[in-house]
């Protein structure tokens, strides 16, 4: 009898820290469900990775459960639709992920792929650019350029001023056009915390 309630036990404590461990560091999808823990001291890297896993918690939940009457949704005629907000988000994170790789965007063509696909790697060009940033030293930063494939260059300042204030903002625009189509995100998301509320 006690051999059982140890093997329940250690299997109940395996099972809980492989889905903390799929959570934190598995598929993309999981990945952002709640922020990831924040680091236990201050540095440029550590600074950064925060604001980019704020965007990667804010998409996550922005873009869950969207309809197909969602992704075609515009708020007028002008304006793109939710899954061209996707598309553009897509890019602006492809452009953060190649600065941090030390690499030159030079386009990326979204045709064929599904909301799906293009939304699993958003959230994985957030995820591996964050971890990146957070064991990045202040010297690294200095490496993180913008390059663009016309030979164009900007430092990392323009990274936070530019893609990831701007993929913030459409995240916004995406939670703001669900909600008029009908389909609010969760209302029990505490974006303070970082975390689904009990």
């Amino acid at each position: 009898m006690r051999n059982l309630k140890i093997i329940i036990l250690t299997t109940f404590v395996l099972f809980s820290a492989s889905k903390t461990a799929i959570g934190q560091n598995g598929n993309p999808e999981d990945y952002y469900y709640q922020i990831p823990d924040y680091p236990e001291r201050y540095t440029a890297g550590a600074t950064s990775a925060r604001i980019v896993d704020g965007l990667g918690f804010r998409y996550y939940w922005g873009t869950e459960g969207l309809t197909e009457s969602d992704l075609s949704y515009r708020p007028s005629e002008g304006a793109r639709s939710i899954e061209e907000t996707v598309d553009h988000i897509v890019v602006l994170t492809e452009i953060l992920y190649l600065a941090v790789k030390e690499e030159t965007f030079s386009g990326l063509d979204l045709e064929g792929l599904s909301f799906e696909e293009k939304r699993n790697r958003t959230l994985e060009n957030i995820k591996q650019a964050s971890i990146k940033l957070k064991s990045s030293s202040a010297e690294d930063m200095e490496k993180y350029d913008i390059i663009f494939a016309n030979g164009t260059q900007y430092p990392f300042w323009n990274l936070l001023n530019g893609p990831i204030a701007d993929a913030i903002n459409h995240v916004g625009q995406i939670i703001s056009f669900r909600r008029t189509n009908d389909n609010p995100y969760n209302q029990n998301l505490s974006v303070l915390q970082g975390k689904v509320k009990d």
